[in-house]
């Protein structure tokens, strides 16, 4: 069976998703075998500890970009923090794609996770726009500084997605056995 045979129409409210044995709820995120390599795999932990910290350096870089674009001072400061920035961003995009790898089976565009990794691609190619300015010495600072931007509010929506399907899955997490009284 297919995963996208897994994957049925979006059920009425109020209705319970179906479960096949061995196969966990019908169009889930996760198949059982999946979420048992979800959590067995240390690159989800690798990926739960960079996504905050690329956050937390986006959140700072972005201030540093728009006080330069305001100001025109502290351009040094602001493709500093975007290389930065650039830099885990790329390595969480290698360092989930072997997450990919070891839960789906595919290095990327994994059915799941398809569209993310479709905006993933946005993202790093914006990114990488902006490294070839700034190294090749092409455009101007705002010039550059504004592709940065396009860059980041890609990264906004795609981190949007990532978000979203970590509440789905968490939604979608088997319930703990209930404690029985002695």
């Amino acid at each position: 069976m297919t995963r996208q045979d897994q994957v049925s129409p979006v059920e009425p409210v109020g209705t319970t998703p179906q479960v096949k044995k061995g196969q966990g709820i019908k169009g889930a995120l996760y198949s059982d075998e999946e979420r048992r390599r979800r959590d067995d795999t240390v690159w989800t932990l690798v990926q739960g500890a960079l996504a905050p910290l690329q956050f937390l350096v986006f959140l700072i870089s972005l201030v540093l970009v728009v006080r330069t674009l305001a100001t025109g001072e502290g351009a040094w400061a602001a493709d500093i923090s975007i290389v930065l920035k650039t830099g885990l961003l790329y390595t969480i995009m290698i360092t989930g794609s072997i997450w990919e790898k070891v839960v789906f089976g595919k290095w990327l565009f994994a059915p799941a996770f398809f569209w993310e990794d479709v905006f993933s691609m946005l993202v790093l190619a914006l990114h990488t726009a902006y490294l070839v300015m700034l190294f090749g010495g092409l455009g101007s600072v705002e010039a550059r500084l504004i592709v940065a931007l396009a860059g980041y509010a890609a990264y906004v929506i795609n981190a949007g997605q990532f978000l979203w399907k970590l509440r789905v899955a968490r939604l979608e997490a088997p319930a703990a056995p209930e404690a029985v009284p002695a």
